[in-house]
């Protein structure tokens, strides 16, 4: 990660003012309900390990896996998470801090091990632990563990990113986004953990769901699951989120795919609430109340993922976009497009846009994430620039029926942020722009056209959306709307609404895409295959089929 850039610190002090404006407003039963007690007590954490005692692991502590995050050249985040009782409010856990000793060896055995230490596990924190070893090797692959009392977790393996002027011969990501407990099982997930020589997994939002779950989770139609009543109501409290986290951890498809590879993770909507923008939520809901609603997700979404430390949230806000190089060959520029937006207009859904939808000064990002990726644009020396989002970045008209109806919650409800966008893009003077999309539960392959309504206009970069790990149930590899979108969007080069997952590799002068499907996630076990493959060639914007 690069040192935070004015723009950066400027979106970070911005956010944190507006923060303590709105919150002066709020009623202190709404703030009680989103922060507890927000820090941990050191001096109490250090008086009470003494007293600590094996009893309280008489069960495994770590069923919610082991995961690792935002490879740099000489760090990685190490996380861990305690809850011996998944699905009990308290997750079988005292009150009290533990502590967790850690290693981190070049060998699966730990015959090798580089790095070890202890740190305490607060239960302020729901007691996860975010451990950074630093002065580790570039480009190099370790595996990492912790031990509890008499426990010892399963061995993750991370990797580290290659040196700030290593031209790797190849890179290679894997992209995954919206995993709905209820809609099916996560094998997409099996699969993903299975896949070789990755330099990360890049999930783009939707890594829980916040509405209400069937006690034996829906289409999984598990019977022995008969899960409690508090994790089945929507998700609303500190505590709601914190079990929805752990019921998804528990799924031994998603540990794997953690435990497999280093994760690099932004948010979408349902971290939080279907489809809000900014402070404002889905129902409308008053604004003190929601943002109580918001700092309760985003705490829960910190103390469930590898973050770096200085990403926790502060209040209702949790400067989550970030900039990670992989040498002199990628730049990844991870976004935010939920905290900072103007809410969608026309009601949302897809609509006509009307006149407040193109108002010029609307904004998907926030002015000062802008800021903060054009300046990033402009310093970045990479061969690919790629842009982990949420949201389809190109233009789709929902069919050739005009006049045309586009999706207000997608960059077709900003279009003007998109402008300012590709503009930002073109003085900088990047050349091979790819954006990564998530959201909506189908694979496609666009090409990014200066002017979406002239096929013949430049391409000015490509993007590549994922489809679900489960959301939508199993899907079709043509769903019901495929002639109309393909007809109406010619830049639309591939659309299939199978589960799975994206497949990106990267050399000096190609870029492959590999659209990996599986044909159920009612049942579990399913094969994957690709679908298809796109290539995109350096200096040359516009996809081909492989």
């Amino acid at each position: 990660m690069a040192h935070a850039s004015k723009a950066d610190r400027e979106l970070r002090a911005g956010a944190r003012k507006v923060s303590r404006r709105r919150f002066v407003t709020g009623t202190g039963a709404a703030l009680a309900l989103a922060f507890g007690t927000n820090l941990p007590n050191t001096a109490r954490a250090v008086q009470k390990l003494n007293s600590m005692t094996a009893k309280r692991f008489e069960k495994d502590p770590f069923r919610l896996g082991v995961a690792s995050g935002d490879p740099l050249p000489d760090s990685v985040v190490l996380w861990t998470r305690l809850a011996p009782e998944p699905y009990a409010l308290d997750s079988g856990m005292a009150d009290e801090p533990v502590a967790v000793s850690w290693e981190l060896a070049r060998d699966s055995e730990f015959a090798d091990v580089v790095a070890r230490g202890e740190e305490i596990a607060h239960p302020e924190w729901k007691h996860s632990l975010h451990v950074v070893p630093e002065e580790l090797d570039a480009d190099t692959g370790y595996w990492y563990r912790f031990t509890a009392g008499e426990w010892t977790s399963p061995a993750g393996r991370t990797r580290t990113a290659p040196a700030a002027d290593a031209d790797p011969a190849t890179l290679r990501f894997a992209f995954a986004s919206c995993q709905n407990f209820q809609h099916g099982y996560f094998t997409a997930h099996r699969h993903l953990a299975a896949e070789k020589d990755l330099n990360a997994v890049v999930f783009l939002g939707d890594y829980i769901y916040e509405n209400a779950v069937a006690a034996d989770g829906g289409d999984r139609n598990d019977p022995d699951l008969k899960l409690p009543a508090a994790h089945r109501a929507e998700t609303v409290s500190l505590e709601q989120y914190r079990l929805r986290y752990a019921l998804y951890h528990a799924d031994p498809d998603l540990r794997a795919a953690h435990a497999a590879h280093p994760w690099i993770t932004t948010w979408d909507d349902h971290e939080v609430d279907n489809n809000y923008a900014g402070a404002v939520s889905q129902d409308d809901d008053p604004e003190a109340e929601f943002l109580a609603r918001r700092a309760a997700a985003y705490r829960a979404y910190y103390e469930n993922m590898p973050l770096r430390p200085p990403q926790r949230p502060e209040g209702a806000d949790l400067a989550l976009h970030r900039r990670l190089h992989f040498g002199r060959l990628a730049q990844l520029d991870v976004l935010d497009s939920r905290q900072y937006r103007d809410d969608q207009t026309n009601g949302d859904g897809w609509k006509v846009p009307g006149e407040e939808t193109n108002r010029p000064d609307r904004t998907l990002l926030g002015s000062g994430q802008e800021d903060w990726l054009r300046e990033g644009w402009e310093s970045s020396g990479a061969v690919w620039n790629l842009v982990p989002q949420q949201v389809v970045f190109s233009r789709r008209y929902a069919s050739t029926e005009t006049p045309h109806k586009v999706s207000m919650d997608a960059w077709d409800g900003y279009p003007a942020a998109r402008e300012r966008f590709l503009k930002a893009a073109e003085e900088a003077g990047v050349a091979n722009l790819v954006v990564l999309t998530g959201d909506v539960h189908v694979h496609y392959a666009l090409d990014i056209k200066a002017d979406f309504d002239d096929a013949g206009s430049p391409t000015r970069g490509v993007e590549l959306v994922t489809t679900s790990i489960a959301s939508g149930g199993n899907g079709a590899d043509k769903p019901d709307n495929w002639n109309a979108l393909m007809e109406a969007n010619p830049h639309l080069r591939f659309y299939n609404g199978r589960r799975g997952y994206l497949l990106v590799t990267l050399d000096g002068e190609r870029l492959r895409a590999d659209y990996r499907t599986v044909p159920e996630v009612t049942s579990p076990g399913a094969p994957v295959a690709t679908a298809a493959s796109f290539v995109s060639r350096k200096g040359a914007p516009g996809l081909e089929e492989a």
